[in-house]
């Protein structure tokens, strides 16, 4: 599996959690990478880009300001920082590979990790 995610759970409203997405095969540090989320019945959500060089970052309006993407080339791992939690942000989070050959799309993702947030 190429991509691992890790570090979901269960907070309350105003927390915080850091996910992990765990490169395997490739070195991450070599491709832009993503953060998406899916909650039930809806669309997947795009959440944060970070660039092949770490020096550029995007963000959804729903989470600037709130998340940080960042990577770690030793531990060949992208992380997604993720304060001032919401309700509304409980969904299955996952790391996407954005394919070299096709700016935008995605090549390889994991199998999600869930974050509930909630009272």
């Amino acid at each position: 599996v190429p991509l691992v995610e890790s570090g979901g759970g269960m907070v309350q409203p105003g927390g915080s959690l850091r996910l992990s997405c765990t490169a395997s095969g490739f070195a991450s540090k070599n491709y832009n990478m993503n953060w998406l989320r899916q909650s039930p019945g809806k669309a997947p959500e795009w959440l944060a880009w970070l660039d092949v060089s770490d020096t550029r970052t995007y963000y959804a309006d729903s989470v600037r300001g709130r998340f940080t993407i960042w990577r770690d080339n030793a531990k060949n791992t992208v992380f997604l920082q993720m304060n001032s939690l919401k309700p509304e942000d409980s969904a299955l989070y996952y790391c996407a590979r954005e394919s070299p050959r096709a700016p935008f799309e995605y090549d390889y993702w994991g199998q999600g990790t869930q974050v509930t947030v909630s009272t």
